[in-house]
């Protein structure tokens, strides 16, 4: 079916109560993120036509910071004081907003001022995963949450290791931690 941004209502639910904003972006659109137009250049389907937005993109690209959902203490605990330096330094964190190291980056960069943005393997108006429902509040404040799926699309198994191109397209390095 027809993937395509709607515009503000076209399966978009209103934005939550903490005044942040939901929008559709295709590519083209002048707040389109750098590094998404070199996808289309690989051919089938790695490239991205459109995105759905909650928040404000920082400044791209960023720096990935990944890893496992189970990682260790130690695993974790790097993960965070990566995304705190990083942030402290103004550099926007990018990563997948799974539990684990991903969380833990986001966290960090939050944590220490910075701005993140999370790539989500759903859509929007999906709490997924729910223990996150506090960081994701935080992130939509102060970055972004990004999808290239449509509001309600639930989360699939496929659609996670799908959606690590794009957290890869707009950063100009990737961490892994403990993989």
């Amino acid at each position: 079916g027809d993937r395509r941004p709607a515009g503000g209502a076209g399966g978009v639910p209103a934005p939550g109560s903490v005044g942040v904003t939901r929008r559709g972006l295709e590519a083209g659109d002048e707040r389109w993120p750098p590094g998404l137009a070199d996808l289309d250049q690989l051919g089938g389907p790695s490239g991205v036509r459109s995105l759905w937005v909650e928040g404000e993109l920082p400044a791209l690209p960023g720096v990935a910071v990944v890893g496992p959902r189970e990682a260790t203490v130690a695993g974790l605990e790097a993960a965070r004081r990566i995304g705190a330096d990083l942030g402290r330094r103004g550099v926007t964190v990018v990563s997948g907003f799974a539990t684990g190291v991903d969380a833990a980056a986001h966290r960090g960069c939050l944590g220490a001022g910075g701005q993140t943005v999370a790539v989500l393997g759903c859509g929007l108006a999906v709490d997924y995963p729910r223990s996150h429902s506090g960081l994701r509040t935080e992130v939509s404040v102060r970055g972004a949450l990004v999808s290239e799926y449509t509001a309600w699309d639930a989360p699939r198994a496929w659609h996670f290791p799908h959606r690590n191109r794009i957290i890869a397209a707009l950063s100009r390095a990737v961490v892994v931690v403990e993989a």
